[in-house]
């Protein structure tokens, strides 16, 4: 994969212009300064702004919102795939198009209120996420505590919620996958989604890729608006405030 600055075109909403990167002038360490809401004249203002301006602030680091899944039809609304469809609400919310792919992932850049976001769904699947991940983080540059993971959990009852600072894999192949591509650091939000326990003694594998019987799809709409308010606190107001929200008993009584 050629992951030089020439093979990206950024769109972001809101501006009536995009940017082309048609010959590799910016290093990839300077690949973030292009999250701006700024809309240039012309590009050759962009351009100054980019080599010559030294008194502006530093631009904030983009987070990173993944989630996890397993790309095609014949696993679209199962289980396994709750990351993929929240991150597909906050892309809708945000107004972020996720047309591109790039990094084995489908890819999108955008803003969460004024902090700059990408969002990604690996097409690797699940087992191989880590790949996708690992190379995004890599490019960009971005710190781990700004990196969020969103996938489901069989360990908590169906569409509860949990937002946790760190962690193991707890048995999850793509978050094991995750871990291993960032070298075992564990230090990195996530955001569980409760798909419950598989019925009597049916296989967990194949329970995981089950469709959704009505009423869980109605409780997992609900879910989905709660995830999305809890990455707008995250984003916007810091961690702790996300986790109360998430995390109080209040809430998941209101969810139960």
């Amino acid at each position: 994969m050629n992951l030089c600055a020439s093979s990206f075109k950024f769109n972001f909403p809101g501006c009536r212009r995009c940017l082309r990167l048609s010959k590799p002038l910016i290093s990839a360490s300077l690949t973030v300064s292009l999250f701006s809401h700024q809309n240039p004249s012309s590009s050759t203002a962009m351009a100054a702004s980019i080599t010559t301006d030294t008194s502006k602030p530093k631009q904030m680091d983009p987070w990173l919102i993944v989630g996890l899944g397993n790309p095609g039809k014949k696993y679209s609304a199962t289980r396994h795939n709750v990351g993929f469809e929240m991150v597909d609400t906050i892309a809708e919310a945000e107004g972020i198009p996720m047309s591109s792919v790039s990094f084995k992932a489908s890819f999108g850049k955008g803003f969460i209120g004024d902090v700059p976001v990408i969002l990604a769904k690996p097409q690797t699947f699940m087992n191989a996420s880590g790949e996708s991940v690992g190379a995004i983080v890599s490019y960009f540059k971005i710190p781990l505590k700004q990196v969020v993971v969103i996938f489901d959990d069989m360990d908590l009852p169906f569409a509860k919620l949990r937002l946790l600072p760190k962690g193991g894999h707890g048995g999850h192949n793509g978050m094991k996958s995750i871990i291993n591509h960032f070298k075992g650091n564990t230090g990195f939000p996530r955001l569980r989604i409760g798909i419950g326990r598989p019925p009597g003694k049916m296989d967990p594998a194949a329970f995981v890729l089950r469709p959704f019987t009505k009423q869980e799809r109605e409780e997992l709409d609900f879910t989905l608006q709660d995830g999305l308010e809890a990455m707008r606190i995250l984003l916007l107001e810091g961690f702790d405030k996300s986790a109360t929200f998430v995390n109080s008993a209040k809430k998941i009584e209101q969810m139960g």
